[in-house]
């Protein structure tokens, strides 16, 4: 099973793929998942991901 968002499929990203959420805004958490708003790609954390997908949140 593949382990993209985490170990050694993050190393060669800046930071070890580690920044600030553009929505909930929490520092140094992985930010690795890519969601759509407003016509370009945003990385986001996994708990933001999972709540846009379960419509708690929005972009």
């Amino acid at each position: 099973m593949a382990k993209a968002h985490r170990g050694k499929g993050i190393r060669e990203l800046f930071a070890r793929g580690r920044g600030a959420c553009p929505v909930c805004k929490r520092t140094n958490v992985k930010v690795l998942y890519e969601q759509d708003a407003g016509g370009e790609k945003v990385k986001i954390c996994k708990t933001c991901k999972a709540a846009i997908k379960h419509g708690k949140k929005s972009v």
